[in-house]
Parts: structure tokens; C-alpha cells; sequence
């Protein structure tokens, strides 16, 4: 879905695995001469934060910037919560 997405766009599509080999970080990007690799760990996180980790690995794969990188953003989490079962809004307010 994100990869799809992403190659929608012309993007660069990095490759994902889990978990990192990092011990104790929950996302590591590395980048080679055939691309970047986006390691996120899966174990004991939920799955808003695994999703997330992987839009920021997108992001950061292709190396984007404010505004471009918020307005991805945004548009690979309206891909992504559809078919996740989460929710992108709540009823509850933050003060």
C-alpha cells in the first residue's frame, strides 16, 4: 500500500524489514547504493506507531522537506487508515 503509493508518485520506494538491527531504537534507515532500506520494529508497538514509522520512512527515503514532506504526509495516512481499521479522528479534544 505505501509502496504502491509511493511508486504512484514516482517516488523512491524504499525497502522495508523488522526489526531493526539497532538494538533498542524502534525505526533505522539506511541508505545504499540500490536504494534505502526502513527497519521498524514490530514487537510490543502498536500499530499506529509501526504505520508510522513507515510513512516517516517514505518521507525520509526521499529525503523531503516541509511543506512537501507534511503534505505527503498527510496524504499516506488517508492510504493507509482505511485499510488499517484505525480511525483518523477522535471526539476527544486536546487542551
Amino acid at each position: 500500500m505505501l509502496g504502491g503509493e509511493a511508486r504512484r508518485r514516482s517516488l523512491v520506494v524504499p525497502g522495508f524489514r523488522c526489526p531493526p538491527r539497532i538494538v533498542g531504537v524502534d525505526r533505522s534507515i539506511r541508505h545504499h547504493r540500490n536504494g534505502v532500506v526502513v527497519a521498524v520494529r514490530v514487537k510490543g508497538r502498536p500499530f499506529v506507531a509501526v504505520l508510522a514509522d513507515m510513512i516517516e520512512g517514505v518521507i525520509a527515503a526521499n529525503q523531503l522537506r516541509p511543506p512537501e514532506a507534511d503534505r505527503l504526509r498527510s496524504e499516506l495516512w488517508t492510504v493507509v487508515l482505511p485499510e488499517s481499521g484505525a480511525t483518523r479522528t477522535t471526539d476527544t479534544q486536546v487542551a
